[in-house]
């Protein structure tokens, strides 16, 4: 279930009650007259059932309650509640299938801001790779791997293509270049000082890495599983299922190939420089491709379930 808190002007109170009222999976609905200071108006507060979470807040946005007022959501870990229990049953389709678009939008534009958060956490993953591809070390890599934030970006632009938002594009593509390249940057001349100090060399660029040679040699297998790792990392962000992201954060090599293109472009290695660039972008077009059409799949099968016409509950029901 999901809580709605809503602000209203006084004078839309009574609209606002009626479109929860008349959505069906509303259950638990509360008013309080004049209790809003800031903005002021009346809040008025209901539970729904997840998978008709998307249908009620569209209503409440196009009647411009978000710009007269407020509107907030939040997940309810556990209600005790036969009121809750008929809701959830009345709703169309279920909860695990339901994607709410505002959330997702605002999850994605939220993790595909270009900060310094973000391109330290780039670095780092970055830099740690490298360590992995110079020593061969599997399990750098996946470490490297799960630390990359980049599937954020990623996300923004499936999210945005679908939702023909060009502004959301625009944001995560800057994210994704400018962090790629602030990181891998950073990793050159992490490269270099690790020589002065010894702890890098060239041989170990040009050695046999059975465990990394991958990352540098891409094939049609590394489209094939960042396109899989797409539709997973997809599905996680829809479904709030956290835990799946980090599955999909160690099955792409995106971190390890900017930092063996970086490491091996150091090292003037330009083979091995194009072998990584051609990874990394294989596996960022199979994740933002497989990301887009699975976002469109669960739309229009969204709107299968839910019904072509939006449920209304009769008046005087429950």
């Amino acid at each position: 279930m999901l809580h709605l808190r809503v602000i209203s002007p006084p004078d839309r109170t009574d609209e606002v009650v009626r479109l929860m009222e008349q959505t069906v999976g509303t259950t638990h609905l509360a008013v309080l007259t004049g209790a809003a200071r800031n903005p002021r108006g009346d809040i008025v507060m209901c539970d729904v059932a997840r998978e008709a979470g998307d249908t009620l807040l569209s209503r409440l946005r196009e009647a411009g309650l978000d710009r007269a007022g407020s509107i907030a959501v939040e997940n309810i870990d556990l209600t005790l509640s036969l009121h809750a229990d008929k809701a959830e049953r009345e709703a169309p389709g279920e909860a695990a299938d339901a994607v709410l678009w505002e959330h997702l939008a605002d999850a994605t534009h939220e993790e595909s801001t270009l900060t310094a958060t973000y391109v330290a956490f780039l670095a780092v993953a970055t830099m740690l790779a490298a360590c992995g591809v110079m020593l061969d070390n599997a399990i750098l890599i996946v470490g490297a791997m799960a630390v990359g934030p980049e599937f954020g970006p990623l996300a923004g632009i499936s999210t945005a293509l679908v939702q023909r938002a060009p502004a959301l594009v625009w944001r995560s593509l800057t994210a994704l270049v400018v962090g790629f390249a602030a990181a891998m940057l950073l990793t050159a001349g992490f490269a270099a000082l690790m020589e002065l100090c010894g702890l890098f060399e060239r041989s170990m660029v040009e050695a046999d890495r059975p465990n990394t040679a991958f990352i540098w040699q891409p094939d049609w297998m590394s489209f094939v599983v960042a396109f899989l790792a797409g539709i997973a990392g997809t599905l996680s962000l829809t479904s709030a299922r956290s835990g799946a992201l980090i599955g999909v954060a160690i099955s792409v090599t995106t971190v390890p190939a900017a930092a063996n293109a970086a490491v091996a472009f150091s090292y003037r290695d330009y083979a091995q420089t194009a072998g990584s660039t051609g990874q990394l972008f294989a596996n960022l077009g199979g994740i933002v491709l497989s990301g887009t059409l699975t976002l469109l799949v669960q739309k229009l099968y969204w709107a299968r379930t839910a019904g072509r016409e939006r449920p209304v509950r009769k008046p005087g029901r429950g």
